[in-house]
């Protein structure tokens, strides 16, 4: 049997506040940023199990709680992947649903100038319209990240990561954008502002098809490691893969995202 479920809450966040969000270990995430003062949740629980008194149970466990405090509100997945969480409120959960498959598919939208924190497991994430002090970490995914600014750290272990810049510059210090294995696709405009360090640790190469890249030093770009200037330059991009492509593209031209 499965059984799906949605919740949706709203609480008040100013401008400027930040999101924490650790993500069940499977399931899509897709955050947006729009100009309320509140963060916006709908997600929409999937669960699997053999009879509805089992289904019953696991809703209890397999789900999400808000905190919230000053200007920080955290949206905190519980479920039986967390052995601490278990052991302190179902002790006497039984053994034989704690295998069972479950997601969590959470929509979030946030005020435009937000800071993120983002623990994601194995799903598609997206992520728009956001500013702010940016952290993501996610296991297995295809992240489609439209970045326009802010300080970015984002990390995915597997997958594919495309990052679209719809600006002229980058509002803010920078970011660091790191596949350890797999495909990471940047897409620029044309006359685009900053300094791209991209690099290929281990196998694969760097591709660019933008025509708007100068070396910042002699010999700066080569088939794994690049340290170029767009258009005069400006907050530095930075690029890593461990195994995989990193490709460089014009947005006005760039085909269909990896994986979609």
């Amino acid at each position: 049997m499965k059984r799906s479920t949605l919740r949706h809450e709203v609480r008040r966040l100013s401008y400027g506040g930040t999101v924490t969000l650790s993500a069940a270990p499977a399931g899509s995430i897709i955050i947006e940023g729009w100009s309320r003062n509140e963060v916006e949740v709908s997600a929409e629980i999937e669960l699997e199990a053999s009879t509805a008194e089992d289904l019953d149970l696991l809703l209890m466990v397999n789900n999400f709680i808000v905190d919230e405090d000053a200007n920080h509100i955290r949206i905190l997945t519980t479920g039986s992947h967390d052995k601490v969480f278990m052991k302190r409120v179902a002790k006497n959960f039984p053994k034989s649903l704690l295998g069972l498959p479950w997601r969590i598919d959470y929509r979030i939208k946030v005020p435009a100038i937000t800071d993120l924190t983002i623990d994601a497991g194995n799903g598609p994430i997206k992520l728009s319209g956001v500013e702010g002090a940016i952290r993501l970490n996610a296991l297995v995914s295809i992240a489609d990240l439209t970045l326009t600014g802010g300080i970015v750290s984002a990390t995915v272990q597997s997958g594919a990561i495309n990052v679209a810049i719809p600006a002229r510059g980058w509002h803010g210090l920078g970011a660091d954008i790191k596949l350890a294995s797999g495909k990471l696709n940047v897409d620029l405009l044309p006359g685009f502002n900053a300094d791209i360090d991209a690099q290929v640790m281990r196998a694969g190469e760097i591709k660019s098809t933008y025509a708007n890249l100068e070396p910042r030093e002699r010999n700066s770009i080569t088939p794994r490691s690049m340290r170029a200037r767009a258009g005069t330059g400006g907050a530095t991009l930075m690029f890593t893969v461990g195994d995989g492509t990193i490709e460089i593209r014009p947005a006005s031209t760039k085909p269909e995202p990896e994986g979609q």
